[in-house]
């Protein structure tokens, strides 16, 4: 079963990487310079406010899909999920579309409040948002017939190629400002459609109103996991919906991009994801708990080997990557330190995430994290005044860890399994090691000369005792694998 996850990961981390390295040259320099600041932080905001918006829209239904695909044996029964799953975003989306469209003025005046030029951006909000929640049903209509190679591209990739077209569409002037704005919806519009269209080439759907086998319980997981959704997207993107509010937009194009750099910790997490959450929705139905504790504690070794190798070459070369870019955006530095920290604990956990989401245990994490984002509010707004960016970006580490934590308390307490083992420790203490050694160094020359040198060196140590002491078995077979042959 590794071998599935192994061989799909590592297609989803290549095209994560095609799509962060895309998104990095968008984020850290055409963004940069061919918008101004207020427009790359409206940007920003509106993106994340269409983050925050998106679970409630998509009901729940992506998680839901994969939670209980497995459990349905006949056509008949299959046909009628699947039939409910494309339907009950539509009870959601269609409402928010009414408000947004007769509440326009008030809602635009409380958001506006601070920066008058998100007013006149909420549709494009509410169209990405929508577009982005049936991109997810359709994604996960993928996952559960185990292919995720294409959908992790769409995801990763395709969108922000396109951005960077527009980019330069609006540096030539072949756009203006407003088209720009709206490209961006008819990019994501675009990329909701083409994954519906490969969804449905692998499964056609047979629309079938037929009565579904636990309705009731199906519908209160959906609605629960729309909180779970909401949880899990407030805590990385309601600090840049709030910063809004409280400093200029500009700051938050500053923010973004410390957000960015640190996100690139995620990506292998991101990557395996996509093939955990219905690996271990299936052990869970069959209740194979051995293979389940097995994929958690091989899945976080793996992630925590590599999640660790990118938060090294992010955190040891941060310094110099701030001399490539315009100064302004070097107030994100501490930002980048604590969101990459919280980023490594997240790559730490393995399929905890994919085991919560899959259980029967969902609801009281559920609580406990409604309960979490309240208090990520209220640190937000304690700390934002007092410490811009750097208050916000601390908020999100603190009520990230808390989160992680208990959830990693909760998968023990319920399953009585760990993801650590004394390799575990190992792996942390080396990294810790790495960043002692080489933090407090550079070598003197061009920025982009020292981080390319430096990164080379880091990796010939990091491959070297990783490889040396066999951290991973898994990590060690594809060296090995890929040494035979070479030869």
């Amino acid at each position: 079963m590794m071998g599935i996850v192994a061989s799909q990961s590592l297609k989803n981390i290549v095209s994560t990487y095609i799509g962060f390295v895309i998104g990095a040259i968008n984020t850290l320099f055409l963004y940069t310079e061919f918008l101004t600041d207020e427009y790359y932080g409206m940007v920003g905001y509106m993106m994340s406010l269409a983050y925050v918006v998106m679970p409630l829209m998509a009901f729940g239904v992506h998680n839901t899909l994969v939670k209980f695909y497995s459990s349905f044996k006949s056509r008949i029964s299959i046909n009628s999920f699947l039939t409910l799953m494309l339907f009950l975003p539509i009870l959601i989306i269609i409402p928010l579309v009414l408000i947004t469209f007769f509440g326009y003025n008030t809602i635009g005046n409380f958001l506006s409040e601070r920066n008058s030029i998100i007013k006149g951006y909420l549709w494009h909000t509410i169209f990405i948002a929508a577009s982005l929640a049936y991109f997810e049903v359709f994604f996960a209509w993928a996952k559960v017939q185990m292919k995720t190679v294409f959908g992790n591209f769409m995801k990763e990739v395709y969108h922000r190629a396109g951005i960077m077209l527009l980019l330069f569409l609006l540096y030539f002037k072949v756009i203006d400002i407003e088209q720009f704005m709206w490209g961006l919806v008819v990019i994501y519009v675009l990329r909701m459609l083409i994954m519906m269209f490969f969804a449905f080439s692998i499964k056609l759907p047979v629309i079938m109103f037929r009565k579904v086998n636990d309705m009731k319980r199906i519908l209160k997981y959906s609605f629960l996991i729309i909180i779970a959704g909401s949880i899990a997207t407030s805590l990385l993107d309601i600090d840049k919906v709030m910063l809004g509010s409280y400093i200029s937009i500009e700051e938050i194009a500053y923010y973004n991009v410390a957000i960015f750099i640190a996100a690139v910790i995620a990506v292998p997490q991101r990557s395996m994801h996509q093939i955990l959450m219905p690996l271990s929705a299936k052990f869970l139905n069959d209740k194979d708990f051995e293979a389940l504790e097995d994929l958690y504690k091989k899945s976080s070794v793996n992630l925590f080997i590599v999640g660790g190798f990118i938060f090294l070459l992010i955190v040891l070369n941060i310094n110099e990557l701030y001399y490539i870019i315009p100064e302004e955006f070097s107030k994100g530095l501490f930002v980048v330190f604590i969101i990459g920290i919280v980023k490594l604990y997240d790559s730490f956990l393995g399929s905890n995430n994919a085991i919560l989401f899959n259980s029967d245990y969902y609801r009281i994490v559920l609580v406990l994290g409604v309960l979490l984002v309240i208090l990520m509010i209220i640190l937000n707004i304690i700390l934002i005044p007092l410490y811009g960016i750097n208050g916000a970006g601390l908020a999100t580490f603190i009520a990230v860890f808390i989160y992680n934590s208990i959830k990693l308390f909760f998968v023990y307490k319920k399953f009585k399994i760990l993801p650590f083992t004394v390799t575990t420790f190992r792996i942390g203490a080396f990294i810790l090691l790495c960043t002692l050694m080489f933090y407090f160094w550079d070598f003197p020359f061009n920025p982009f000369i020292n981080i390319g040198l430096k990164s080379l060196l880091i990796g010939v140590v990091y491959l070297f005792i990783v490889y040396g002491f066999n951290f991973s078995e898994d990590i060690t077979a594809l060296i090995n694998k890929t040494i035979k042959r070479n030869n």
